[in-house]
C-alpha cells in the first residue's frame, strides 16, 4: 500500500516539491533536512518522521546540535524563575506583616528570610527539572528543558547535583556559565559535571 502523502522539502534554503514518499529516495535527504506535510504548522527534520526513518535508515535524534538551548534563552528562563520566587517571597513577607507590628520588627521579618531565597531556588529548580515536564516556569515559557545526554528525564538526585554545581559555574567571574560559548553542546560547567543538556523543542 503506497503512501500518497506529499512532502515539501527545503533544498538549498528553498522549499521544493511536492514529492511523494517514494520520490524522496532520489533526493539527497539528510537527517537534518527540513520537510513538511499538508496540515503541519511548521517544518520538521527528516529524522522526526517515522516513515522517513524507516525509508532512509535515520534514527531519531533527541539531542541534535540545533536543539541545544542558547545562553540567552537559559538566562531569561533563570530570570523568570527568580522573579516568581521573589514574588512569592514578597507575598509571604506581606502576610507576615499581618501578624507583626512595629516598623523595626517588620524590617527584621522582611530581611530574615532573604538567605532562604537561594535554597528555595535550589529546591524549586531541582524538583521541576526532575519532573515530567523537565523544567520550571521559566524554561517552560522558553520551550527548553533539562535532560540527560541521551535526551531522557533526569533523576531528582541528578537534578540536585546539577543545581548545587551552579555554585562552581558562578565562580570565578561566572566562567562556568560563559564556558557554554566554548562548548559544542552549549553546556555550562554544572551541565558537564552532571552529564546533562538543556535542549529546546525547535529552531527559534
Amino acid at each position: 500500500m503506497h503512501n500518497h502523502t506529499e512532502y515539501t522539502v527545503v533544498i538549498n534554503g528553498k522549499p521544493e516539491g511536492p514529492y511523494q514518499l517514494h520520490e524522496l529516495k532520489e533526493l539527497d535527504i539528510q537527517a537534518g533536512t527540513f520537510l513538511r506535510k499538508p496540515g503541519m504548522d511548521d517544518y520538521k527534520e527528516a529524522h522526526e518522521f517515522p516513515e522517513l526513518r524507516e525509508l532512509l535508515g535515520f534514527s531519531y535524534q533527541q539531542t541534535a546540535p540545533q536543539y541545544f538551548a542558547s545562553f540567552d534563552q537559559r538566562l531569561l528562563a533563570m530570570a523568570i524563575d527568580l522573579f516568581f520566587i521573589l514574588l512569592a517571597y514578597v507575598l509571604l513577607v506581606l502576610i507576615g506583616f499581618i501578624f507583626v507590628e512595629g516598623q523595626a520588627a517588620r524590617i527584621s521579618v522582611a530581611f530574615a528570610g532573604i538567605p532562604l531565597i537561594p535554597l528555595a531556588k535550589l529546591i524549586y529548580g531541582s524538583v521541576t527539572e526532575a519532573s515530567v515536564r523537565q523544567a520550571g516556569i521559566g524554561k517552560r515559557l522558553m520551550n527548553i528543558k533539562v535532560c540527560s545526554l541521551n535526551g531522557d528525564r533526569i533523576t531528582l538526585a541528578n537534578a540536585f547535583g546539577r543545581n548545587i554545581g551552579k555554585v562552581i559555574s558562578a565562580a570565578p567571574f561566572f566562567f562556568g556559565y560563559l564556558y557554554s560559548f566554548l562548548n559544542k553542546k552549549q553546556q555550562c560547567f554544572h551541565d558537564v559535571m552532571a552529564k546533562t543538556l538543556v535542549t529546546k523543542e525547535r529552531l527559534i
